[in-house]
């Protein structure tokens, strides 16, 4: 991949002293160039073996940390996000990367399934059927704003694909460029340490309609995105006009429940308002699992729940959002608010400047919001609504007329929940993950995380984006019947480990 940036271009000295080979594309010709360099690269990269990938997974993780401080710096610096913050993101990049290299290394997420020929049955043989999971191709990744480090370049999209077999065409978010850059060029380094095909990694800027025009490149098999509902679903569109249809896994936020159920609230009330102060504020709330609704019923403890969530909210100053368009967005949807007289400010912190995302938490009858779809969208920043309802039949009402969430919580004694297993299980029907008595805030990378949900949360509720079988994203299934074994995939030769299930002479049993 030879670089095309012009000296017109201000970037254009920072990418040399970084010693990165980026594209900036601005026609179509150079998108058509990535995409044969992707194509070229997926028919090698696919037949690699899992050490040799596994290695190159630990080893971007490696030349990440090596780039030290002057990562944590440069992405200060381009997003207002805190030390800390990007100390852990980038810890949680690293290990992400090393889970799924361990995860290729042990083998079995590919699924080998293997059947036995039974050339004597009757009334006709059974042919000998064994069947895995292959990598699609090429990946398309658009970097998110809010995770310029664990979303983005290297994030769990890059990482997933990888492990799957498929090369990566990384988008960089213009919020956070430099930053995607230092990353590239790290991932550019573990490539040529592990000698893996030189284009199973690309990275790439240009405007909105090179995006566009990657997607609906016939070379594109999928693409992974994280983001607004607009940005999201203009892509999932884009997909699936296309002569071949492909997959857009886009994860497109939500307004995250959070039920307030009567006796917890009767016991808790001040720890509850502390609690959920804490998580709409954490990050000035640029996080896609921000509580931006809450439901509870009219009572006594209500009140005292909300005079001790105004108190908390009030205490949390203003801090800088990730990059202005956000701030900008933010401050349109809470001047909306300002401005609805059926809503009620309950606590507003004061702007300071138009950077920054200043708290605010409103309330609502439940019957307005029923009959106000647009109150139901999320606003992203520091802001929640809490719709007080006159009893569990509003409050069920309330739920039911939501659309798909990335979470949904209840906050409820075993005595609440008992009660009210109905409102469980609608929960549960349009969230990807549901808790008890946490907050959403804080998405843990482990095998059993869901990070998706029912439309419009992501644009397909069957996979996650966090998590080991977010690979299953990039993979289709296939079944290779009647192969010798010397044509076979390794994985599905005889007494090769990482299988899942044998049938032999009608009975299964586990490798």
């Amino acid at each position: 991949m030879g670089k095309q940036l012009t000296p017109a271009c201000p970037f254009f000295v920072y990418v040399k002293m970084m010693g990165l080979q980026e594209i900036q594309l601005t026609d179509l010709q150079q998108v058509e160039s990535v995409m044969q360099n992707a194509l070229h690269a997926a028919n090698s990269y696919k037949s690699i073996g899992k050490e040799q990938k596994a290695d190159f997974l630990e080893e971007i993780a490696k030349q990440i940390e090596l780039l030290g401080n002057d990562l944590i710096q440069t992405a200060m610096a381009e997003t207002n996000l805190p030390e800390a913050r990007l100390v852990g993101e980038r810890g949680r990049t690293c290990n992400q990367l090393r889970m799924f290299a361990s995860m290729v290394r042990e083998g079995s997420w590919v699924e080998a399934s293997i059947d036995t020929a039974q050339p004597q049955r009757l009334p006709l043989p059974k042919p000998d059927l064994r069947k895995m999971l292959i990598p699609l191709g090429p990946v398309v990744v658009f970097g998110a704003s809010n995770f310029p480090l664990a979303f983005s370049t290297a994030g769990g999209d890059t990482a997933s694909a990888l492990a799957a077999g498929c090369p990566v065409i990384v988008k960089a978010h213009s919020a956070h460029r430099k930053t995607s850059v230092l990353v590239a060029s790290a991932i550019a380094k573990a490539i040529k340490i592990v000698n893996v095909p030189e284009n199973v990694f690309q990275h790439v800027v240009g405007r909105y309609d090179i995006g566009q025009a990657l997607v609906k490149h016939p070379v594109a098999q999928a693409v992974a995105f994280t983001g607004s509902f607009t940005g999201g679903k203009a892509l999932f569109d884009i997909a699936n006009q296309r002569h071949r249809p492909i997959p857009v896994f886009a994860e497109m936020g939500s307004v995250n429940p959070v039920c307030l159920l009567p006796e917890k609230l009767e016991g808790e009330a001040v720890s509850l308002a502390k609690e959920l102060a804490a998580s709409i504020t954490q990050g000035v709330g640029q996080f896609c699992t921000n509580p931006g609704l809450m439901i509870a019923i009219e009572s006594d403890a209500l009140v005292t729940f909300t005079e001790h969530l105004k108190e908390a909210i009030h205490q949390v100053a203003p801090a800088k959002m990730l990059h202005p368009g956000i701030a900008q967005s933010y401050h349109e949807g809470i001047s909306s608010v300002f401005s609805d007289e059926d809503l009620t400010v309950l606590a507003a912190v004061d702007k300071i400047d138009d950077e920054s995302g200043n708290a605010l938490v409103a309330t609502v009858p439940a019957l307005v919001f029923l009959e106000r779809p647009s109150l139901h969208q999320e606003i992203f920043g520091p802001y929640s609504l809490l719709v007080k309802c006159k009893d569990k039949a509003e409050m069920l009402a309330v739920v039911n007329a939501l659309e798909g969430q990335l979470t949904a919580t209840i906050m409820g004694t075993e005595s609440d929940i008992n009660q009210y297993t109905d409102l469980l299980n609608k929960l549960t029907s349009i969230a990807g993950r549901v808790m008890i008595n946490n907050v959403p805030t804080g998405v843990e990378v482990c095998p059993s995380m869901v990070h998706g949900g029912p439309f419009p949360a992501t644009t397909d509720a069957r996979f996650t984006s966090v998590g080991t079988s977010s690979v299953k994203r990039f993979v289709r299934p296939v079944c290779f019947q009647n192969f010798s074994q010397s044509i076979l995939p390794l994985e599905l030769q005889d007494g090769n480990p990482g299988q899942i299930w044998r049938l032999v002479d009608g009975v299964f049993s586990k490798s």
